[in-house]
């Protein structure tokens, strides 16, 4: 399904991706990890047409499309979420996923203005598509809501429901499930896991380890903004590179992304990723 050759991206001096490589398979749950800094969510900008490669190739079902703006890439079937949730507050649930229907609804201009019997059937039709996405993260109750006033974990979901109505074949997902309490982790999880057996490929960067060891196929590890590895769960937590870039080696000290003392919120981060190695690996 996705193809990464060699992306590269220069912000002026700074090369926050350098010959990032790797392929996500048709119907896989793909994971992108790194400590701070490594250049995930770039990358995702990048695949999603956000920004461009200085220099490199995506090949999405064959079809490049890293010289493509957003609104193409969208229309080839990529949709994403983001890693500060961007919805519109002011608007409800329903109306949130309505608007990301907007690639695939058919809207015709000059019926809607006369009001006629086809353009209300397309607006009952849109509703109900809606309807479905939000039973399908779970929030069909809460169609009516204005989306500022739902819970973190909520508004989590409904962007990915907003996401879900462009019905895309490759589905970004930036950090889905950042600050979510238990309950609202094992619904995103089993969500991502009935996406991808309906044939959904998701490509999803998260820090929670065991989340991802949890529901990903496979998985590749950056450190500023190159390649680690891709491997399987087993493998990603046990490969040598990869402890060494969340914990680092040969000083007392736990050390965070770019080379600089880490503060107390990355040490427990990187304890709990040592954890989930230490129990993957003892297997």
């Amino acid at each position: 399904m996705l193809e990464i050759k060699e992306i590269t991206r220069l912000f002026g001096g700074v090369q926050a991706l350098d010959r990032v490589g790797f392929t996500v398979a048709k119907g896989e749950i793909h994971g992108l990890i790194g400590p701070n800094g490594a250049g995930k969510t770039t990358l995702i900008n990048v695949l999603s047409g956000m920004i461009r490669p200085t220099f490199g190739r995506i090949l999405l079902a064959g079809r490049e499309i890293q010289t493509l703006p957003a609104y193409k890439v969208a229309r080839l079937g990529v949709a994403r979420t983001f890693q500060n949730i961007r919805l519109f507050t002011g608007m409800t649930s329903l109306q949130n996923v309505i608007a990301g229907q907007h690639l695939v609804a058919r809207r015709l201009l000059f019926p809607r203005l006369l009001c006629l019997p086809s353009a209300r059937q397309e607006e009952t039709d849109e509703r109900e598509k809606a309807m479905a996405n939000l039973a399908r993260v779970g929030l069909a109750g809460r169609a009516e809501i204005p989306a500022g006033n739902l819970s973190y974990g909520e508004q989590r979901r409904l962007e990915i429901a907003r996401a879900l109505a462009a019905r895309p074949r490759l589905l970004l997902l930036d950090e889905p499930v950042a600050g979510m309490r238990r309950q609202g982790l094992e619904k995103v999880r089993d969500l991502v896991f009935s996406l991808a057996a309906d044939g959904m490929t998701v490509l999803v960067i998260e820090h929670n380890m065991a989340f991802v060891m949890d529901l990903c196929t496979r998985i590749t590890v950056l450190n500023f903004g190159r390649v680690i590895t891709t491997g399987y769960p087993s493998e990603i937590a046990c490969h040598p590179e990869v402890i060494e870039a969340y914990l680092g080696v040969g000083d007392d000290r736990t050390w965070g992304a770019a080379g600089k003392p880490a503060g107390p919120k990355d040490v427990n981060q990187d304890l709990s990723n040592a954890i989930t190695k230490e129990r993957i690996c003892s297997k």
